[in-house]
């Protein structure tokens, strides 16, 4: 049974794989890229919004995929430091439905990616993982988070000019 799984998890990565380096092109705000040496672990570039105070960042994560994927959702986490509500700051853990319990095997990493980009537009003040960021925005500051989390962009996901 394990043996068949890890098959069928492997196959499925390998398949995502291929879909990833066809459409490259078609999807230029997401970069993902497959660790060489293992399938289950993956890295994304994933291009800030525009409108959105990550406008002009480009933002890394990091994914590991467990061996029971797509049954089991993989574990995303961001290695770029972001101020948003829904993302842990020192971690970069986030709090996303689709990476906990309305995770479905439809989902690829991709639509994952995907999804975190609509969360960074979208954040959900009401369970926040940072604290700072959602009193901002639960109080109504937006002024305030939006320009901490454009300073945070400028800081850690911007190409140092010079």
């Amino acid at each position: 049974m394990i043996a068949s799984q890890l098959q069928a998890s492997r196959a499925r990565l390998f398949k995502e794989y291929k879909e990833v380096q066809r459409e490259k092109s078609a999807d230029p705000d997401i970069q993902l890229v497959c660790d060489d040496s293992n399938i289950f672990k993956w890295t994304a570039l994933i291009k800030g919004p525009s409108e959105t105070p990550y406008e002009g960042g480009v933002f890394q994560l990091a994914f590991s995929v467990p061996e029971q994927y797509p049954l089991q959702p993989p574990q995303v986490r961001f290695l770029t430091k972001i101020f948003h509500p829904n993302v842990h700051f020192k971690t970069g853990e986030i709090c996303l439905d689709i990476l906990k319990n309305a995770w479905s095997p439809a989902w690829t990493l991709q639509s994952v990616c995907r999804a975190i980009i609509a969360l960074m537009a979208h954040p959900e003040p009401d369970s926040p993982l940072n604290c700072d960021s959602g009193n901002l925005l639960r109080s109504g500051d937006i002024r305030g988070f939006q320009s901490m989390a454009r300073m945070y962009t400028r800081l850690a996901a911007m190409p140092k000019k010079g």
